[in-house]
């Protein structure tokens, strides 16, 4: 039996884009074989290293990232609905791997679908009773005191760095391990070339009988939350 390839997904809820490429990477890794390693970072680091601007100081980019949002939200059939206020949401608030798929799933849903403020400590405890998560109440202090913590803030330091170091300007970065090298991929649009790459079946947008979990921000402590989540198991 052939091993699993790795492929790593960088990752930052605020980014909407970011949640496209998370559930094609969940929908297919099974179908693919692959060993998903999900790596919250943080958004805001990556568009400074890379000296790169935000959608909402380039008018007409923003404008289109609406546009296109609408349309790949119906291609890839994830419930996007765009805050009132995206720009607000993806920079201006400082901000086991399956609990980590789940509350990601949920913070995008929170953000990207029904426009709720996750800023707040009881959101974690909002999405732990409706994801039926298994985190105690103990488990949810210690997150949210870990979310803060220098332990997590180098964490994810150290997640940001490495995905500047592959070349990225944006989120989300896909990196895919094969025959010793490693790949990258930017964006929630390179599926196909990405199968190509490492002879990947393809596979429909929507997911066709694939399970959907349908799914403002403080970046810096809801990725913290993020890998606190991991550190819990």
């Amino acid at each position: 039996m052939s091993s699993k390839i790795v492929i790593e997904l960088f990752y930052d809820v605020v980014s909407p884009y970011s949640w496209l490429g998370f559930e094609v990477m969940c929908r297919y890794r099974n179908v693919w074989n692959i060993d998903l390693k999900l790596r919250p970072a943080f958004l805001g680091g990556i568009m400074k290293g890379a000296g790169n601007k935000p959608p909402g100081l380039v008018p007409n980019k923003f404008l289109y990232m609406t546009k296109d949002l609408n349309r790949l939200a119906q291609y890839f059939n994830v419930p996007i609905q765009p805050p009132s206020d995206p720009f607000e949401a993806m920079f201006d608030k400082d901000r086991g791997d399956k609990q980590v798929e789940c509350v990601s799933r949920e913070l995008w849903r929170r953000i990207w679908s029904q426009d709720k403020d996750i800023t707040k400590p009881e959101s974690l405890t909002e999405v732990n009773i409706k994801l039926h998560a298994g985190l105690s109440n103990r488990d949810i202090e210690e997150a949210l005191a870990l979310a803060t913590s220098d332990k997590i803030k180098e964490k994810l330091k150290k997640a940001t760095e490495e995905a500047l170091g592959h070349g990225s300007f944006g989120f989300p970065v896909i990196l895919c391990h094969v025959n010793g090298g490693k790949e990258m991929f930017f964006g929630s649009d390179r599926f196909e070339l990405m199968a190509h790459y490492v002879y990947f079946p393809p596979c429909p947008p929507g997911g066709g009988r694939c399970s959907l979990f349908k799914s403002k921000v403080n970046g810096r402590v809801v990725e913290g939350i993020l890998c606190a989540v991991l550190c819990l198991n």
